[in-house]
């Protein structure tokens, strides 16, 4: 599956060249593609991924040692996940020593993104229909 990237967040990773870059890429391809209407872009100068609000953003890039990414509103997820930190009234976090790490919570992150997007109601927007 390709990942729909978009030109300011390459352009970001070309800027920052973060060290974990090979994890962040993996961890990015895994949220992009595991919902159609998932995007990125790059907000407070760091690659961020949004879904009615911001969902996810990488915190502490210059890091050698791990990727995180902070799930902005992350309390608010349904569910139990097992590599999700945290206890902050908001925020959670995931943390990935390599891309190998990040590959093989796929299917926990495909989980989280779904969780996520089940808070939105899939007619969000629409206007109730008057029966006569």
């Amino acid at each position: 599956m390709a990942t729909k990237t978009s030109a300011e967040v390459e352009r970001w990773f070309k800027e920052k060249k973060p060290p974990t870059e090979a994890t962040i890429r993996q961890v990015r391809e895994i949220i992009v593609g595991a919902d159609r209407r998932m995007t990125e872009f790059v907000k407070y100068g760091t690659l961020t991924f949004g879904y009615d609000g911001d969902f996810a953003t990488f915190v502490q890039v210059t890091d050698k040692k791990q990727a995180s990414i902070m799930f902005n509103r992350g309390a608010r997820i349904p569910g139990k996940f097992p590599h999700l930190e945290g206890s902050h009234p908001s925020a959670r976090f995931m943390r990935f020593a390599n891309p190998a790490e990040a590959k093989a919570r796929a299917a926990e992150l495909k989980k989280i993104v779904a969780a996520w997007g089940s808070l939105t109601p899939a007619d969000r927007g629409a206007k109730p229909t008057k029966k006569r």
